[in-house]
This record gives structure tokens, C-alpha cells and sequence, in this order.
């Protein structure tokens, strides 16, 4: 099969955001965090380039995963396109069932792709006799079995709107988001229910009136789940201590937090967690990205404040308003010190995140796609020159790879162009 790429639209010209004075002033009067200066990248200093466009969709690219040599991405139509990392050709197509994908992860060797019919579906890659990847379907959740140890009783119905119920194991409505931990999966869906199923017996264990609104982001670290919602408000998630001692106990989450920006009108699109678990990054649908600090609180020697924290056991402190884009923030990936974020203004941000006291700095935006930018994935490994591969998929039907610099202090300069919003005490 031949490989559908091009190289011809992509231009190789630099483009570097510098901080304007509109832009400083607006998010100064928005947000009740004082402006501070930081560097400005110097105009040397090369922040991306393009590398290719991929052509395989005939809808809106929705959402990527990276699967050992494989790029995933779906779209808007039931298919799942399958494109080797080394030379970006076409491999293979897959799907099944009505609607769209909304959400890929993988686990080992499984790929779990949530849709807009409200299933969760499991494919198997393996090797087939002609030395070929195959991609099995091998169940769909809710399974069958599960169907049939709870269809029979009346208390395991829920009623979703007027004069309708469904199982409890069932979502309502399209499943927008996934993430695996720790022998789990979890799916966030526009019903407002956050559901967690066992990731070898595909049973459904639990299910949460997690939001007020749709949920549309997800993601786990370090034990706990954060849910990102219409609702204008990230929760934290976690599992209550009784159930980690004891497996043979039900499994049973609790909330442990809620994370809220300043800004009542806005609605979170995605999450995103560092990976030490300290640092929480919020996307919302004014342009903002929200950073909060976790913080654990110590336990004492006072029996009935430590019954008291065991539930509540962390906190997370707002430390950054940073205005982002233009206009809604759809996704954010993160890659070492570097965050990217996309778009509906169809831009890519190029972001350092600072340290000790948190923050976000400019280094450059990625301009290219003709549509919102819907999803981006950053490769695990660095490239030979100094950087990483950035994959990005838009409602222009397109999945572009760029290469990125992995920034560091030598490219800067002491010039103060670019703001950085933080919170200063």
C-alpha cells in the first residue's frame, strides 16, 4: 500500500510567539495573579519544524495513541488507521460498531477504543501468518457476561432522564475519554458518570456521579484519577484504604479534591498530570491552561483529625493562569519540561514549565493545520538532534508530525517579551 504523506504543504519557516501588549493586558485584568517578567527564547533558537503530513482520514481526526512501533489515530467515522513510526506509512485499517471514536489507550498487547454508542471496545494486536500485524476485536464493554449477571435485577438500574433506565454498568452516553492504572480502566463520559472496570476480566466495578456536566478529559497518576468537566471543575480521585488492604472487598473510589480555576464561566476540555504527580495542568475553554500544586498534608498525632484526613488526605493550591490561546484549549501532552498544548484557534503552544514555584513560559507556537486541534501525542524517546517527535491530529482530517527542540537555558536571553502569569506570595 502506498503511503499517504506530504511534505510540500508543510513550510519550514520559524515561527516564534513573542509577547504583545494586548495580550499581556487582557490576561492582566482577567486573572488575580500579577504579571512576571521571564526569558525570551533568542531568534536563533530554531523551537520546530514540520516533518510530515499524514493523509488516511475521510473525518475530523478525534484522538492518537503511541503502541510500541505503531501511531493510532481515529477519527469521526468507526475507523482506527494504524501508521508505522519509522517511515510513517499506511499499515492498516480497523473498526467496528456505530459512531464515532472518541478516546484510544493501550495496555500491553491491547488497544481499548471508546465511541460514541456508549461501548468500550478491546483489540488484540497480533502476529498473523504472513508476518502481519492483526487487530482483533476480542470483546466489547459492557460485556455479555456482565449483561447477564445484573439484567435480571431491578436494583441495578439507574435512571438516566425521564422515563429511561439503564444498567449501572451502561453509560448513557458518548464515552469521550480513557486512561489505565493500576489494573484498571477508567472511562469519563458525556453522562456525567465515571466508570471503572478491571483490566484482565473487562468487568464493570464501579460507577460515579462524578460531575454536573460532561466529562471530557482524563487521566491517573500516582493512585489517583483526575476527571476534567463541562462542569468548570477538575476532581481527584483515589481508592479508599479499605479497599486497597483487602482485594476481596468491592472496589470503591472516594474524592479527594476539587480543583476550580477563577474564572466561574469556563469549562475544562482536558487534564494533565506530571509524572512525579506534583503538578496538575487544566485546559479550559477560554484559552486558559490552570496549573495546581499537590500538596499532602501531614498527619498528626490527633486521632480524629487523622480519621478526618483519611479521606482528604491532599490538597491541591492554584499557582498559574496562563492565557494559552486565543480561544478554547482542546488538549495537552506533556514531554519532560516541555508542554504542548492544542487548540481551536488551530495553533500548537510550545510551553517550559518552570520549577519550584510553578508557571508556564512561551517558547514558540506551531502553526500548520487548517482546522482545531483535537489531540496530540509526544514521542518517549528523543530524536539525535536534540529534540522529540510531536504528533498532532485536527478536524482539518489531517495527522501531522513535527520534530521539537528540547529547549534548555542556552537558548534564552534576558530580554523580557514573553509573560509568564504566576502566583506570587
Amino acid at each position: 500500500m502506498k503511503p499517504h504523506i506530504s511534505k510540500s504543504k508543510l513550510s519550514p519557516s520559524l515561527l516564534l510567539s513573542e509577547g504583545s501588549s494586548s495580550t499581556s493586558s487582557e490576561t492582566e485584568e482577567t486573572s488575580p495573579f500579577p504579571l512576571q517578567h521571564t526569558k525570551l527564547i533568542s531568534k536563533s533558537f530554531s523551537s520546530h519544524r514540520p516533518l510530515a503530513i499524514l493523509s488516511g482520514h475521510m473525518t475530523s481526526v478525534s484522538c492518537l495513541s503511541l503502541s510500541g512501533d505503531f501511531i493510532l489515530s481515529a477519527s469521526l467515522s468507526k475507523d482506527i488507521v494504524v501508521w508505522q513510526k519509522q517511515d510513517f506509512m499506511l499499515l492498516d485499517k480497523f473498526g467496528h460498531g456505530d459512531g464515532s471514536v472518541k478516546s484510544l489507550v493501550t495496555a500491553g498487547d491491547k488497544i481499548f477504543s471508546a465511541h460514541q454508542d456508549g461501548k468500550i471496545r478491546v483489540w488484540k494486536v497480533s502476529r498473523g501468518s504472513s508476518e502481519k500485524n492483526v487487530f482483533k476485536l476480542v470483546e466489547t464493554l459492557p460485556t455479555t457476561k456482565d449483561y447477564l449477571g445484573k439484567f435480571m435485577k431491578q436494583s441495578n438500574y439507574v435512571q438516566t432522564r425521564r422515563h429511561h433506565k439503564t444498567l449501572w454498568i451502561e453509560h448513557s452516553d458518548s464515552i469521550s475519554c480513557l486512561t489505565v492504572s493500576n489494573g484498571f480502566i477508567y472511562s469519563g463520559s458525556w453522562d456525567k458518570t465515571l466508570k471503572v472496570w478491571n483490566l484482565s476480566s473487562f468487568k464493570c466495578l464501579e460507577s460515579i456521579k462524578a460531575h454536573d456536566d460532561a466529562i471530557n478529559g482524563l487521566v491517573a497518576c500516582k493512585g489517583v484519577v483526575y476527571s476534567a468537566s463541562a462542569d468548570g471543575k477538575i476532581k481527584a480521585w483515589g481508592r479508599k484504604e479499605g479497599s486497597k488492604k483487602n482485594k476481596n472487598k468491592k472496589i470503591s473510589h472516594c474524592l479527594k479534591g476539587v480543583l476550580k480555576g477563577h474564572h466561574k464561566d469556563s469549562s475544562f476540555n482536558c487534564v494533565l498530570v506530571s509524572q512525579d504527580g506534583k503538578w496538575v495542568y487544566g485546559g479550559d475553554s477560554n484559552g486558559f491552561i490552570m496549573e495546581w500544586e499537590k500538596i499532602d498534608i501531614q498527619t498528626n498525632s490527633d486521632t480524629m483529625m487523622n480519621q478526618y484526613l483519611e479521606r482528604f488526605n491532599e490538597s491541591w493550591k492554584l499557582v498559574s493562569e496562563t492565557r494559552a490561546h486565543e480561544m478554547a484549549v482542546l488538549c495537552m501532552c506533556l514531554k519532560g519540561e516541555i508542554l504542548l498544548s492544542g487548540s481551536s484557534d488551530r495553533s500548537i503552544g510550545i510551553w517550559k514549565r518552570e520549577g519550584f514555584n510553578g508557571g508556564l513560559c512561551k517558547l514558540g507556537v506551531i502553526n500548520g493545520h487548517e482546522g482545531p486541534v483535537k489531540c496530540l501525542e509526544a514521542s518517549c524517546r528523543n530524536t539525535n538532534d536534540g529534540g522529540f517527535l510531536l504528533y498532532s491530529g485536527s478536524m482539518d482530517k489531517s495527522l501531522r508530525v513535527w520534530w521539537v527542540s528540547m529547549y534548555n537555558e542556552e537558548d534564552t536571553e534576558d530580554n523580557s517579551s514573553v509573560y509568564c502569569i504566576k502566583n506570587s506570595e
